[in-house]
C-alpha cells in the first residue's frame, strides 16, 4: 500500500526552512495558496503567467478564498477548509474560479492545515488540460455515436431495399458458393416447396446450359472484377433472365452480388404475386386506356385502350412522350391534372377531348391517382372513351352543353371567354325551344314572341340544329 503521508518528516526533513517550504509547495502545484484561520487568502503563488493572467490573481491577497470562486462551487470551498481543520485525510475538491478572458477556470485543490496558527495551505492542480481532452474524448464518442447511426439507418435502407425488390438478388460467399443472403423474390423464383435458398449452393434450378454460363461468368468476374450478363433459364424452359454479377468485400470475406432480370418482353410472374399478376393483365386487358406516367407526364407504360385512342401502333411509340401531346388543349389540361393530383392526390371524370395521330378526336373522362414512388410521384390516369352518350352537333362538330353541370366541367379546359359564350348558348337554345313548343312549332309566332326576325330565328335555327330546315324554304 503506497503510504500518504511520510513517516519520519521531523528527521528527514528537520532543517527545511520556510523559504525552502514555500519553494516545494509553488514547484508541486499549480495554484497554492496560504489561508488564514478565517478563510482569507494571505500568500499565494501560481504557477505560469498565463494563468496568472487568467485568474486574475494579483487581487486575491486580502479576500476571502470563497470569494475568488463562482457561486456553485462555494460550499466546496467551506468544506476544504472545514476538512482542513478536522480531517488528516487529504480530499481532492474541483473548484472554478472565473475568468477574466473566457471560460472559468477549472482547478483541483487540496487543504491541509499548516502549523499551530490556524493557517491552512491549498494545493491546485490545473484542470483545464484534463478538461480539454474530455472534451475532445465526448466529441469523439459523439461522432462515433453519429456514425454509427448513420450506418444503422444506410443498412435499414439497404434491407428494404433488398427485401422489396421485384428481381430476384442473391448474395454469395465467392470461396464455396453457397448463398449467404437472398430476398424474397429469389425464394420465390428458386425456392422448393416455399423454403428459402439461403446456405444452398448457388446456382440450382437452371437447365444445364445456364448453369455453366454461371459458373463462367463468375469465373470471369472474380479473375477480372466484372463480367459480361449471360442468358439464363429457369429448368422449367419457361422463363429466361439476364444473370449479372458483381465482386466486392465485406471484411476478410469476398462475395458474389447476383441479379436476375427478366428479359425483355417476357414477365417474372414468379416475383409478382398471383392476384397483383392477375391485376396487371386486367389492367393491360382493360376497355378504357390506362396510362403511367413520371411527374412530369412523361408516359412510363401504356395499355392496348389507349393506343387505340391515340392511333398508336405500339407502347414504344408512347413511351417517353408527354402525355399533354394527345390531350385536347396542350399546356392546359395536363397542368391542370398536376395541380390537382400534387394538391389532393386524385382526380375524379376531367372532361376533355384525345386527339389520335391520324386526326381522330374523341371526348374523354380521365380519372388519374398520384402513387409516391421514392421522392417524386407517379401518376396513373384511366381515359374513358365518352362519346357515344353523348348528344353531338353535326353542324359544328362540337357539343353544345345542355345545362349547368355540363357547362361547370368546362371549367380548366377553356377561357373564361369561352364559357361566358358557351353560356349565353346555352340560354339562347333553350329559349328558342321553349318558344317553339308554346308555339306549337310555329316559327313565325315563335320569332315574334323572341322579338326576333324570322330571318334570324332561321339563322339561329341552323346553328343549333333545331328542327327540319330542308323540309321548309326561308322566308323572302
Amino acid at each position: 500500500m503506497v503510504p500518504k503521508r511520510f513517516k519520519s518528516p521531523k528527521r528527514s526533513l528537520g532543517d527545511l526552512d520556510a523559504e525552502a517550504a514555500g519553494a516545494l509547495i509553488a514547484a508541486a502545484a499549480d495554484v497554492a495558496l496560504i489561508v488564514d484561520g478565517k478563510g482569507i487568502i494571505r500568500d499565494l503563488a501560481v504557477g505560469s503567467e498565463e494563468l496568472a493572467r487568467e485568474l486574475d490573481s494579483a487581487a486575491w491577497l486580502g479576500q476571502s478564498w470563497i470569494d475568488t470562486v463562482t457561486a456553485e462551487t462555494r460550499s466546496k470551498v467551506e468544506a476544504l477548509l472545514t476538512e482542513a481543520v478536522v480531517s488528516r485525510d487529504v480530499r481532492w475538491r474541483q473548484v472554478n474560479h472565473p475568468s477574466s478572458v473566457g471560460a472559468d477556470v477549472p482547478i483541483l485543490y487540496s487543504s491541509v492545515a499548516a502549523g499551530k496558527a490556524g493557517r491552512i495551505v491549498a494545493l491546485g492542480r490545473d484542470l483545464r488540460v484534463v478538461a480539454g481532452l474530455q472534451q475532445r474524448l465526448v466529441d469523439a464518442q459523439q461522432s462515433m455515436e453519429r456514425d454509427y447511426w448513420r450506418l444503422r439507418h444506410a443498412e435499414t435502407r439497404y434491407r428494404l431495399l433488398f427485401q422489396m425488390a421485384s428481381e430476384p438478388i442473391v448474395v454469395l460467399d465467392a470461396s464455396n458458393q453457397k448463398v449467404l443472403e437472398a430476398n424474397p423474390a429469389a425464394d420465390r423464383l428458386l425456392g422448393q416447396n416455399g423454403r428459402t435458398i439461403v446456405a444452398r449452393p448457388f446456382p440450382e434450378g437452371f437447365d444445364r446450359e445456364s448453369t455453366q454460363a454461371i459458373h463462367a461468368m463468375l469465373a470471369a468476374v472474380r479473375a477480372a472484377g466484372r463480367g459480361d450478363e449471360v442468358r439464363v433459364r429457369l429448368a422449367d424452359g419457361k422463363r429466361e433472365f439476364m444473370a449479372s454479377a458483381s465482386l466486392f468485400r465485406q471484411e476478410t470475406a469476398t462475395l458474389f452480388l447476383i441479379r436476375l432480370s427478366p428479359t425483355q418482353g417476357g414477365m417474372l410472374v414468379s416475383a409478382i404475386p398471383n392476384a397483383k399478376s392477375e391485376l396487371l393483365r386486367a389492367v393491360e386487358s382493360a376497355p378504357d386506356g390506362f396510362v403511367l406516367t413520371d411527374s412530369n407526364g412523361r408516359i412510363l407504360s401504356a395499355n392496348r385502350a389507349f393506343l387505340d385512342l391515340a392511333q398508336l401502333a405500339s407502347e414504344e411509340q408512347a413511351q417517353d412522350e408527354s402525355i399533354d401531346r394527345w390531350l385536347g388543349r396542350p399546356g392546359v389540361d395536363l397542368s391542370v391534372m398536376t395541380a390537382n393530383l400534387r394538391q389532393h392526390g386524385s382526380l375524379r371524370l376531367f372532361s376533355t377531348t384525345l386527339r389520335g395521330e391520324h386526326g381522330q378526336s374523341a371526348q374523354v373522362e380521365i380519372s388519374a391517382v398520384a402513387v409516391v414512388n421514392g421522392q417524386r410521384p407517379h401518376f396513373g390516369f384511366t381515359i374513358r372513351n365518352i362519346a357515344a352518350r353523348l348528344p353531338g352537333d353535326s353542324r359544328s362538330g362540337r357539343e353544345v352543353p345542355r345545362s349547368v353541370e355540363q357547362l361547370t366541367e368546362l371549367v380548366g379546359r377553356v377561357s373564361l371567354k369561352d364559357l361566358v359564350r358557351e353560356a349565353t348558348d346555352v340560354i339562347e337554345r333553350l329559349c328558342i325551344e321553349a318558344a317553339l313548343e308554346l308555339t306549337g312549332d310555329n316559327r313565325a309566332s315563335a320569332a315574334e314572341m323572341l322579338g326576333l326576325s324570322r330571318q334570324s330565328l332561321y339563322v339561329k335555327l341552323r346553328r343549333y340544329g333545331l328542327g327540319d330546315l330542308d323540309a321548309e324554304s326561308s322566308p323572302k
